[in-house]
This record gives C-alpha cells, sequence and structure tokens, in this order.
C-alpha cells in the first residue's frame, strides 16, 4: 500500500466505523505548530501563555479576553480565526461533517483551513489507492495550478511550486524560471510520485482524452461518494458541441461564469472557448435521488482557467451544487 500526503495531517487523526476521520489533540497541536501561531522570541507574555497553555490542552476553553490582550494585531486575529475553527471541528462528530457544515451554511472561514480540511479528507476517501494520476489529480481539489499549452498537451503545474522554483527544462513553457525540473507525470516516472507527493513537483497532463482528465474524474466520483455517500459516475466529455446544458456545475469561478453565458445563449467567443480545460457528465448510480425537474436530464461538470492560465478549483461545489433530493452529511 502506498502512503502519500502525509503532511495533512492524515495520520493524526482517528478513523470511526464508518471510515470517516475524528478529531484528536494531536491534530490541533499541529496546528498549533504553525508558525502563524507559533509565538515569535519577541512575543508579548500573554500570547506565550496562552500557546502553552493550549500545547498542555489543545481543547481548553479560550477567553475572548485571553486573546484580547495579546500585544499584536496580526497575532490576535490569528489566534481568533484558530480558536474559532478549533472548536467548530471540535463540535462535530467527524472532520467531514465540520467541513460539510461549513460549506452549506457558507460560513466564512480563512482559505487556508478550507484547503487543509479538503486535503486531509481527500487523503481519507482515496486511502489504500494505488493509481499516482489519480492522487495527482485530486491534488487540485486543494492547491492551485497554472496551466499551459505546450507541444499540443494542456500541462497544469503546482502554481506554488512553479512560482518558487529557478530554472528548469520547462521553464520556456511556463514563462517563469524554475527552481527545479518539474516532471510531467507519465507512465514511465508514476512510480516516484509516491514517495514525492507532498512537494507537489509533478505536473499533470489535462489533455482531452488523455489519464490526467479521466483520473480527476475518477476523484470527484470519490469525493462525492465520500461526503455524500452518492454512487455517481463522470466521465470527459471530448467535445463541447450538442451539449444541453439543463444542469451544470462550475467547478472554479471561471467556469462557473462560462458555464453561465453557455447556458444563457449557447455561445463562447474563441478566447473564452479555449479556456474550458475539461468538460464532464455525471450520471446517478439512483435515478430516483434526482430532482423532479432534471430527472433524465444529463448533469454537466465545467472546469475552466482563467486568461492567465490558472486553475483555482472548488471542490465545495460538487456538494452543494448537484440536483440531489436529500443532501444528508457525513455523520
Amino acid at each position: 500500500m502506498n502512503d502519500f500526503w502525509l503532511s495533512c495531517g492524515y495520520h493524526l487523526l482517528d478513523r470511526d466505523a464508518s471510515g470517516n476521520l475524528s478529531l484528536t489533540d494531536e491534530f490541533l497541536k499541529a496546528y498549533l505548530a504553525r508558525p502563524e501561531l507559533a509565538p515569535p522570541a519577541e512575543g508579548c507574555a500573554a500570547e506565550r501563555a496562552l500557546h502553552e497553555a493550549l500545547l498542555g490542552d489543545p481543547r481548553r476553553p479560550v477567553r475572548a479576553d485571553e486573546i484580547a490582550v495579546i500585544a499584536d494585531a496580526d497575532a490576535r486575529e490569528n489566534w481568533q480565526l484558530m480558536i474559532t475553527f478549533r472548536d467548530h471541528l471540535a463540535a462535530h462528530r467527524t472532520i467531514e461533517a465540520a467541513y460539510l457544515t461549513l460549506i452549506r451554511k457558507g460560513e466564512r472561514i480563512p482559505p487556508l483551513f478550507l484547503d487543509q480540511l479538503v486535503h486531509v479528507i481527500l487523503r481519507n476517501a482515496l486511502d489504500g489507492g494505488e493509481d499516482p494520476f489519480l492522487a495527482r489529480a485530486a491534488e487540485l481539489f486543494f492547491r492551485a495550478q497554472r496551466l499551459t499549452a505546450y507541444e499540443g498537451s494542456l500541462i497544469a503545474a503546482d502554481e506554488e511550486h512553479v512560482e518558487a522554483a529557478a530554472a528548469s527544462p520547462l521553464a520556456a513553457m511556463f514563462g517563469l524560471p524554475l527552481a527545479e525540473n518539474i516532471d510531467v507525470l507519465n507512465e514511465a516516472n508514476a512510480a516516484t510520485y509516491w514517495q514525492r507527493s507532498d512537494r507537489f513537483d509533478m505536473a499533470l497532463d489535462l489533455t482531452a482524452g488523455r489519464h490526467g482528465l479521466a483520473a480527476l474524474g475518477v476523484a470527484m466520483g470519490r469525493w462525492i461518494e465520500h461526503l455524500l455517500a452518492v454512487e455517481v459516475a463522470i466521465e470527459p466529455v471530448i467535445e463541447l458541441r450538442d451539449i444541453s446544458l439543463s444542469w451544470y456545475v462550475g467547478l472554479d469561478a471561471e467556469a462557473t461564469r462560462l458555464g453561465d453565458m453557455l447556458w444563457q445563449d449557447g455561445a463562447l467567443h474563441e478566447d473564452e472557448r479555449a479556456r474550458i480545460v475539461a468538460i464532464y457528465r455525471l450520471s446517478f448510480s439512483d435515478p430516483t435521488i434526482v430532482l423532479d425537474r432534471v430527472a433524465g436530464e444529463p448533469v454537466y461538470l465545467i472546469l475552466a482557467m482563467t486568461p492567465e492560465g490558472k486553475l483555482r478549483m472548488k471542490p465545495q461545489n460538487l456538494v452543494t451544487g448537484l440536483p440531489i433530493r436529500h443532501l444528508e452529511p457525513v455523520q
């Protein structure tokens, strides 16, 4: 069995009888070790005392006045956000249920926290998998990508890795100097993904008809099934023509904008069509759970990049945007 994404904290959590993640003190202590919360040497006594107390008991109640007396304004804000987030996690039986409550109620939460929840929930949903293409495709759920056309292919690389790099054979392709070589995941190097998964330094080919797009469809299906207990099949659509968008879900902000345009008049300019990375057709194993107004109609998922070639996927849209009668949260 291959292990991966050690940085997400999956191994610090427990799993309940249903296979969902249960909060632990060890997981909370990992947040306390983050640089945003670890008091600097010049930090005030109040901040150091709070941090030390929580290291001893990470679920300890924290009064508002304990945060208010922290001298540094940024530190006060970080602690307020962290305690609110911690209390939300602790109020739910599982990490999955805490995540679903956040997105269904539209709670305001720092994107960093939301990405971290997606990261660890996906690690749980994909546990035991043997396909590195599936794991790499799932990175799109919680890490922004930089896309570029290269020799007839559409390649996605981790945006943070691209921006932090300095020199690479693929530098010209991304228009940036890259610090390390970026390998495009393929059959020859796929086995190396597992040991380097936390580096996020392998690019993914998202060209239509290739393994990367199909793997992303499988990852979305696993995500939906894990969180909603709804079994679906998701397959890429090669051609945009003759698609009737009776119901569609934009998988990112740009895709939602383009999907609205398609739904309204069915026309996109050539440059707008070029920004569509993929369209997927989703079908439900149990059609009785589908809303009457779209019964028998296909559901489409749209993925797109910005004019600058950036892609920031919103996996929460797969939970809140499907035409399902009952959306019971994972307990």
